[in-house]
């Protein structure tokens, strides 16, 4: 992690804990896995650790429809999200019409080097029950 300076023991446990769990959590939710490993990190170390990442490019951030923001490390591939607006639950899809798409706007418009983000908010099958 190049732009990032992980000179702390807390630093270094929360992105340990995010390299080991997979999908988006809050950071309440990744305070919570840290105190149970009994790492000793604050929650306020947490979320400035969180914010440095995002920064850095290193992990992804979403927010649900309520404002919770979650995150989760970055994928390798370019995949989409199913977002559960209830209990948070994300599954990644992949969407290459929304890829061929977001390369022709960005043509179309003299623009290069195209980016975006595509989150799909619903209700999973265990909250709609």
């Amino acid at each position: 992690m190049p732009n990032v300076t992980w000179n702390t023991r807390q630093r270094a446990e929360v992105l340990a804990l995010l390299r080991e769990v997979e999908g988006f959590h809050s950071a309440q939710q990744l305070h919570q896995m840290l105190l149970a490993r009994k790492a000793g990190v604050g929650l306020t170390t947490v979320y400035r650790t969180l914010q440095l990442l995002v920064e850095a490019g290193e992990i992804d951030s979403t927010r649900l429809p309520g404002g919770e923001q979650l995150f989760r490390r970055c994928g390798q591939s370019k995949l989409h999200h199913l977002v559960c607006r209830h209990c948070g639950r994300t599954v990644e899809v992949a969407g290459p019409a929304v890829e061929r798409w977001a390369d022709q706007v960005a043509a179309q418009h003299g623009f290069v080097d195209v980016g975006h983000t595509l989150e799909i908010f619903d209700t999973c099958d265990g909250c709609a029950r």
